[in-house]
This record gives C-alpha cells, structure tokens and sequence, in this order.
C-alpha cells in the first residue's frame, strides 16, 4: 500500500465550508460508510473554513465495497467530490 493520501482534485459542493473555487482546502477528509459514499467532512455553511494553500488528501475512507478501499484507506491516486442531493460525496468510488 502507498503511505501517500489520495489527493483530492475537485469538489462542486460549493455550499461546502471547505470549498473555495471548487477545490477543497480541509486539510484531511473523511469519506463516510453505508450505500452512500458521503463526504463526512463536509460542512454546509456560509462560514469559510480551512486554509487556501492546503492541498487535501482523504484521511479515511469508510466505504469497504469500493475497490479503492484497502484497510479503510483509499488507494487511489486522487479522487473527486460532488455533489448527490443535499450531501457532498465521492464521486471516484467503483463498488467492487
């Protein structure tokens, strides 16, 4: 397993704290478990949040049937966010 985080490349969630000209700028993301793959960091809210020269990586990924996922980590290179609904979630992940 690669000991680098998946970086994330985009996100559309522009309602998203985090979310400055559709990049995401918490430092580290989680992405949540169940059917969805929901982005657990997003937080929706007109308070800006995070730095504009962080580069964000996926700390965590909790969605086990994607084939991406070895031990919870994600593996791969990068990954895009967008929006599903009313939630912001992974838009790379391949189910197995």
């Amino acid at each position: 397993m690669n000991n680098e985080m998946s970086k994330v490349l985009g996100c559309n969630a522009s309602g998203c704290s985090y979310n400055m000209k559709d990049k995401c700028h918490a430092l580290g993301i989680t992405i949540g478990g169940g059917d969805c793959p929901e982005c657990d960091t997003s937080m929706m809210d007109k308070k800006k949040a995070g730095c504009k020269d962080v580069s964000t990586g996926v700390g965590a990924c909790k969605v086990e049937a994607c084939k991406y996922n070895d031990c919870l980590e994600c593996t791969a290179e990068e990954i895009r966010v967008k929006m599903h609904g009313a939630h912001a979630e992974c838009g790379t992940v391949k189910f197995k």
